[in-house]
């Protein structure tokens, strides 16, 4: 059997691109043509932290995936998720993992990843407002537009509706503008587990997300 006759020009594209402090490559015909072929096979996406650099998706692999802690015990039944990391812990922990150039820029993305701080207001019966669940990930990858520093997409899983009864669970994966997937479903059981996968499936862009029937807002 054949093999790719670009097969080998094409890693030594890849290698060229993680070598690079810039992921930047020559923009000579053969190597632009590389490219076109190496993005439509989703092994490199647009840098986030370098404007007409690249990243390729195995050095993204190798980059840490946030989420809850403790979320394998929330997925268990062992804990509430009031019991959960906070949002908060969880975005601080992606912050402290980045090169100390690029935590500023992360720093000036918290409230469009994780939203303002709720304002609890207590009821006439004493009894606190609860807040819907809102749990925050955050993972590898790019979308039509860069992922927010550190190549990385953001994501929550949350409740919509009046109780869960009547509501839909929801997953949201953003990149760093208005690249967006999305997936519903009525049972929090089956959010969860969705969710297991889009962490197992990093890194990725959000258009390969509809091989587990997200939809491309």
């Amino acid at each position: 059997m054949s093999q790719d006759p670009h097969a080998d020009f094409d890693h030594s594209v890849l290698d060229k691109i993680e070598l690079s402090p810039i992921g930047a490559v020559p923009t000579t015909p053969s190597y632009q043509d590389a490219m076109r072929r190496l993005y439509a096979a989703r092994q490199v996406y647009a840098h986030a932290d370098h404007k007409d650099g690249h990243v390729t998706a195995r050095s993204l692999a190798t980059l840490p995936i946030f989420h809850a802690h403790n979320l394998s015990d929330f997925v268990a039944g062992k804990i509430s998720e009031e019991d959960l990391e906070s949002n908060a812990s969880i975005y601080d922990r992606y912050v402290a993992s980045l090169a100390a150039d690029l935590q500023e820029r992360a720093e000036a993305c918290r409230v469009m990843v994780i939203g303002k701080p709720a304002q609890h207001r207590a009821k006439h019966d004493s009894e606190h407002v609860h807040d819907p669940m809102h749990m925050l990930f955050l993972i590898p990858g790019a979308g039509p537009h860069p992922g927010i520093p550190g190549n990385y997409l953001h994501g929550a899983v949350f409740h919509l509706g009046a109780d869960e009864a009547t509501g839909s669970w929801v997953i949201h994966v953003h990149d760093s503008d208005d690249g967006l997937a999305e997936f519903k479903t009525p049972t929090r059981a089956a959010v969860l587990a969705m969710l297991e996968d889009v962490l197992a499936s990093a890194p990725f862009h959000l258009s390969e997300l509809d091989t587990l029937d997200f939809v491309m807002n």
